[in-house]
């Protein structure tokens, strides 16, 4: 198919649920990808930071080729060897005892929230205005933004939702049903919007306080976007659930709920369960993609590089008076705008660079965790360019 093949036929037969740019992505390598013409364009959307190791990492193809002559899906009635792997090893690289899989964000919000009220006997789950947390039922009535609830009423009762940052406002939300806080360590859909520093461990004291569950949505921050592992490593906050997904698998589908050896043991056959979690495909690519982490110090490298690309940034603000903010950690960084900025995606498209816009007025940056410094250097030379 051609360029305008391929459109035609996909806004035919796909159901109009995304706004897509205007560019067929035909193949890609590292932090590159090439268009049907063989344009190249630097990827600071990397799958919405899916793709941490990049694209077509060689240690991934040839891992995951092995596997698929192996076990591509068994049910969870079995034990496999890959799986066994890959559970050790998460749960040994995040704070907690035991891990769920799941297939994406928004299922491990749901197996997050049901399992703090299953533990709890509770039903309240407070969360924050402006954050996201998923496209089902449950997780668009926990993320904080009436838009993505528009026409799906009647929607889940039991979320409240508070401004994120402001303690007072989580004391003053909590009752006698309070099940659990879930919350982002970092804002993403809603512009990168990074809490004080003293937020998250407060929440955690409240919490210990209420017997109320602490559960961390790093479905975007984890996996060594912030230059940690995990976001709650910024402030050395641990909580009770840790959602993860995004960049576990290197790209295919995976989630995972992290829970405490005291909540998970409520979690028993029958209470939860899913047919594609944990396959022995995903858990090979996770597995992987744990190797690559080790290998190429990607973690460091993503504190190391994202503080470059920060300052890099930061230094635009003398030439563009348009620049309200620069913020994130490690490679999760927002530049804020005070205008509406979403014509600067075809902008810096045309010029071979992938950005998006988060909020309307946030240029989000989350690359792959390999991007080099030289990569970077061009990023901000095209963001310099098409900047008012």
């Amino acid at each position: 198919m051609n360029n305008d093949e391929v459109k035609t036929t996909l806004d035919e037969y796909v159901m109009h649920s995304y706004g897509r740019y205007d560019l067929v992505i035909d193949h890609a390598h590292g932090s590159i990808v090439y268009d049907k013409d063989g344009k190249e364009y630097i990827d600071c959307v990397a799958g919405i930071a899916v793709n941490n190791i990049g694209h077509t990492h060689e240690k991934m193809t040839e891992n995951l080729s092995k596997q698929l002559t192996k076990l591509i899906h068994v049910s969870n009635l079995y034990y496999t060897e890959e799986q066994a792997i890959a559970a050790k090893r998460i749960v040994e690289a995040s704070p907690h005892d035991k891990i769920f899989f799941a297939n994406s964000g928004a299922e491990a919000n749901e197996g997050a929230i049901k399992l703090a009220r299953k533990y709890t006997g509770k039903g309240e789950i407070i969360t924050a205005w402006n954050s996201f947390h998923g496209r089902t039922l449950a997780t668009i009535t926990a993320t904080g933004q009436p838009k993505y609830q528009k026409g799906f009423q009647p929607l889940p009762a039991g979320f409240v939702h508070v401004d994120y940052n402001d303690i007072k406002q989580i004391e003053e939300a909590i009752t006698d049903d309070t099940a659990a806080i879930l919350i982002e360590p970092i804002q993403g859909e809603s512009g990168v919007r990074v809490p004080d520093d003293d937020y998250l461990p407060t929440l955690r004291k409240i919490c210990d306080e209420k017997g109320i569950l602490l559960i961390f949505d790093e479905v975007q921050t984890g996996y060594g976007r912030t230059g940690k592992m995990f976001a709650s490593e910024l402030t050395g906050t641990v909580p009770d659930i840790t959602t993860s997904a995004k960049a576990i698998a290197g790209g295919l589908p995976m989630g995972a709920v992290l829970a405490n050896k005291e909540i998970a043991e409520v979690f028993q056959p029958g209470t939860h369960a899913t047919t594609f979690g944990g396959t022995p495909l995903a858990c090979c690519a996770a597995n992987t993609v744990l190797d690559i982490y080790e290998e190429e110090d990607l973690v460091n490298k993503s504190h190391e590089n994202g503080l470059y690309f920060k300052e890099k940034l930061e230094a635009l603000k003398d030439t563009h008076d348009c620049i309200v903010d620069v913020r994130g950690h490690g490679l999760m960084i927002g530049v804020e705008t005070n205008y509406e900025c979403g014509d600067l995606v075809s902008k810096a498209q045309e010029k071979g660079l992938l950005i998006n816009v988060a909020n309307g007025t946030v240029i989000r940056f989350v690359p792959p965790l390999i991007i080099t410094r030289e990569e970077l250097d061009k990023v901000v030379e095209i963001i310099d360019e098409i900047l008012p």
